[in-house]
């Protein structure tokens, strides 16, 4: 009889770094867990609870002795994930001086907010690394002219350098939040049953003093700053949202960017990268598809499903606490983080590999080009006293004659059909030479790459190896 197929998670064996999967494995979680219970022992035997040293030393022996198959197999007869753990590690370590005085969300949910924390912290090194990969595409075509859009259709010139800084500035604004928020993170603390640390009291003869030390000693262990005071069992769950709902900021950075690629993939003016072996579609040979950028959004949409889960949680506790939010937080916290993970992974991907074509992008311009110029056209028709509205009007009757002309293969040269109204009072040659200045059209697109980058420079050197973070080679 053949084996049973093994269901995996798709999102953190397919798209997530190891470093995420890490944070977020079964086995990684009940390391995390047996440290925390004996960082409690030792601070609880320091102040006066009577717990061997020994004791203490047993534990530490088997901690990395992690069974997940013996774990499951106590859980299916508690029914208690928690109980099934602490008799696992007991039993291992022939003691039972763990949990003393906890209860199951002491241990949980300061361990959760633990993974949520340092998942954050490597999120925000993987942006860093992205904004200075973002950057250095910014500057190295910072003066490349292409035909800016919107609506996507041609509007103004801008650069490329500045379509790119554009989306940094973006993913810089998503950057300070996560900044921010990693700052300001509190964790839950020792509280107890119902958030009153009755039992700490018991344990410590009543001595309040004691217990606040109890509690500093095991956020030095979590390595937290600033904990909860008033909270009952369970952490808010508007906290889950706010750092779900940061990855989504991220997320969103990164897809705007994608967007925009795939548009410009798909007119030819760049790839995202095509690698030796790579095969874009199994009929058509010729076929380039921009499938990271595509990737890139999908995790977008992936992180817009855990921020309607996560916010459907905020608010929703009874009392002091429940378990209601247990198996929504069970899939939507490290999903979250695999999902973003694997965004910034391809982003980064993108970044290192994407190809332009500047005599395409040349190309596109010179067939766009006078109807770029139509608003530098406009102020000068001004500046040689035409009404503004009346100007307005008549180029643009010629600009969309022109425009239907060229789509039906007739004369389309707007040069011409302008430089022949009195309205605009600008002849031919005046309007040669407003379009032989095209370093005028882009307009200060330039200096604002300079600033993005200028803007960004710092962040290698407050985060040492991201400008060189090299993202892991993707299916």
């Amino acid at each position: 009889m053949s084996a049973p197929d093994v269901i995996s998670n798709v999102l953190a064996e397919r798209y997530a770094s190891a470093a995420m999967k890490n944070l977020w494995s079964p086995r990684g979680r009940v390391g995390l867990e047996r440290d925390f219970w004996i960082a409690v022992m030792k601070a609880q035997r320091d102040l006066g609870v009577p717990i061997p040293a020994d004791a203490i030393k047993d534990y530490e022996r088997v901690k990395t002795q992690i069974d997940l198959e013996s774990i499951a197999q106590r859980e299916r007869v508690t029914l208690h994930d928690v109980k099934a753990r602490i008799e696992e590690f007991s039993e291992l370590a022939h003691r039972q001086f763990i949990h003393l005085g906890l209860t199951s969300r002491d241990l949980t949910e300061n361990v959760e907010q633990l993974q949520i924390i340092r998942a954050l912290e490597l999120v925000r090194f993987k942006v860093a690394a992205a904004l200075l990969a973002l950057s250095r595409q910014a500057e190295a075509h910072r003066d490349v002219m292409i035909t800016g859009r919107t609506h996507n259709v041609p509007a103004q010139p801008t650069t490329l350098g500045k379509r790119l800084a554009m989306f940094g500035q973006e993913l810089q604004i998503a950057f300070a939040r996560l900044d921010e928020l990693i700052a300001r993170y509190p964790v839950r603390g020792l509280k107890g049953a119902v958030g009153t640390q009755l039992d700490q009291l018991t344990l410590l003869g009543g001595d309040a003093g004691k217990v606040d030390q109890l509690e500093q000693r095991v956020l030095r262990h979590l390595g937290f700053k600033a904990s909860l005071t008033a909270v009952g069992q369970v952490y808010p769950r508007s906290l889950d949202f706010d750092a779900v709902t940061a990855l989504h900021q991220v997320a969103a950075a990164a897809a705007s960017f994608a967007t925009t690629i795939r548009l410009m993939a798909g007119a030819g003016l760049l790839t995202e990268g095509f690698q030796p072996g790579q095969v874009g579609s199994s009929a058509m040979p010729h076929k380039v598809n921009a499938r990271n950028c595509e990737r890139i959004c999908g995790f977008a949409t992936i992180l817009s499903g855990y921020v309607t889960m996560t916010g459907a949680l905020a608010g929703h506790q009874w009392n002091e606490g429940d378990v209601s939010c247990s198996v929504v937080r069970r899939v939507a916290l490290p999903d979250a983080f695999y999902a973003l993970d694997g965004s910034l992974e391809t982003f980064l991907t993108v970044l290192r590999q994407m190809e332009v074509f500047p005599a395409a992008i040349a190309a596109e311009n010179e067939r766009n080009l006078p109807f770029l110029t139509t608003t530098t056209i406009l102020m000068e028709a001004v500046k040689q006293g035409a009404g503004r509205e009346t100007a307005h009007e008549a180029i643009k009757e010629h600009a969309l004659a022109a425009a239907k002309a060229l789509r039906s293969g007739g004369d389309a040269d707007l040069l011409a059909r302008l430089a022949g109204d009195k309205r605009i009072g600008l002849g031919k040659r005046a309007l040669s030479a407003i379009l032989a200045e095209a370093h005028r059209f882009v307009g200060s697109a330039p200096h604002q790459v300079d600033a993005f980058v200028d803007d960004v420079k710092p962040l290698a050197k407050r985060f040492k190896g991201s400008a060189d973070y090299e993202p892991a080679r993707l299916l």
